[in-house]
């Protein structure tokens, strides 16, 4: 039998190394109070493209075809809401893609699921609900509003989701995401609507693929072949014009 000082000095140590910082071992540690938490500055809408939330969350907490995947929320078509992932941790639901100048959406977002199979429209229960939460996770987490996309606006080669009937303008209204400008007018001789896809955020790995997202997201359309057009150059002008208005405001 142990002695009981012995029992005692073991725990103290191992309590010790529990509480110990995470970086270099070999590092003297001078600790700072000039820090923060890692945190979101972005959050990302999907549709699960599944057929129902209890299938949806078994999913999203083990696998689909390309391995592990996670979301911080999921919202079901009744608008209840579920979490899966503590949000100062790094859920996998983004993968490959980028937003404007990140690279790596994984660490910087907040991933949020809409039941939803990529084809029905998104009932006002959910969409109520995920007003709610948007609210609530931007005021939490300092999260501009306009700062919510799809999941097809940071990955538009390889995902469509949360597809052409999701509510973007009606989030827009609310203040969430961006939209055009509605007084912008119409973009003049020699707007360059490509350069204005990629300012406003899109990857330009595969611009017919940009393209695209970006008309399921402005035009609730799904066309993936047209050449940009005269439509496509007025949203895109207007969105250009209400992002330059809102950094001259902001100077």
């Amino acid at each position: 039998m142990r002695h009981p000082l012995a029992v005692a000095a073991c725990a103290v140590l191992l309590l010790v190394a529990g509480c110990r910082h995470h970086g270099a071992s070999d590092a003297r540690w001078v600790p700072s109070p000039n820090h923060e938490a890692r945190r979101a500055i972005i959050v990302v809408v999907h549709a699960t493209e599944q057929g129902s939330v209890r299938e949806s969350l078994a999913t999203l907490r083990s696998e689909n075809a390309g391995g592990k995947v996670s979301a911080h929320y999921l919202i079901g078509r009744d608008g209840r809401l579920y979490q899966l992932v503590d949000e100062r941790q790094r859920a996998w639901h983004a993968g490959g893609g980028s937003w404007g100048r990140i690279t790596d959406l994984n660490s910087a977002s907040i991933g949020i699921e809409l039941d939803n199979d990529g084809s029905a429209d998104f009932p006002p229960a959910q969409v109520a609900r995920l007003l709610v939460l948007l609210e609530d996770i931007c005021r939490r987490n300092d999260i501009p509003r306009s700062q919510v996309i799809g999941h097809a606006d940071l990955a538009p080669w390889r995902k469509r989701d949360p597809g052409p009937r999701f509510p973007w303008r009606q989030l827009a209204e609310a203040g969430f995401g961006a939209w055009p400008s509605a007084d912008a007018g119409l973009p003049p001789p020699g707007f360059d609507g490509w350069v204005a896809l990629q300012l406003v955020g899109y990857p330009m790995r595969e611009p017919q693929a940009a393209l695209r997202a970006f008309r399921l997201h402005f035009r609730g359309i799904d066309d993936a072949v047209s050449p940009m057009g005269p439509e496509d150059a007025r949203i895109l002008y207007g969105l250009v014009a209400t992002q330059w208005n809102l950094g001259r405001e902001s100077r």
